[in-house]
């Protein structure tokens, strides 16, 4: 499981689900929807220390530019270890915020031509993030 620190910076309700701001770093902030709200939920409260929690199997992983994708949680690293496997491998993330892991088909890392020391943004949807109390 792969985790992010930060603190809730904002919290955008809309009947019994919100999406809560987490600000990990000056500018870089990811965005989790829940079924939550300030009232059902005391700890959706503005500076509030909270841990971003993850899949391996929920990062996509893509380099180069990538503005037209519809994916807001991005964070930029390098990758530091590369596990393959027959079917399934395992990318290990160097970010500035910790590392990240993803497992990806191993047909996709040589198409993408995946190998330690790439640059690669890791992206993560919103409904696949959990929140966690700190």
């Amino acid at each position: 499981m792969n985790n992010l620190k930060g603190h809730i910076s904002a919290v955008q309700v809309s009947g019994t689900m919100s999406i809560v701001s987490v600000t990990i770093a000056k500018n870089l902030i990811w965005k989790v929807i829940v079924i939550e709200t300030p009232e059902t939920s005391p700890y959706l409260v503005i500076n509030k220390k909270i841990t971003l929690l993850f899949k391996e199997t929920e990062v996509i992983i893509g380099t180069g530019d990538l503005p037209n994708v519809s994916i807001q949680n991005r964070i930029n690293g390098t990758i530091k270890q590369l596990k393959k496997g027959t079917l399934l491998s395992n990318v290990l993330i160097n970010t500035p915020h910790g590392d990240i892991s993803a497992i990806l088909a191993t047909e996709v890392i040589e198409q993408l031509l995946l190998k330690e020391g790439l640059n690669v943004t890791a992206m993560v949807k919103l409904n696949e993030i959990m929140l966690s109390k700190v």
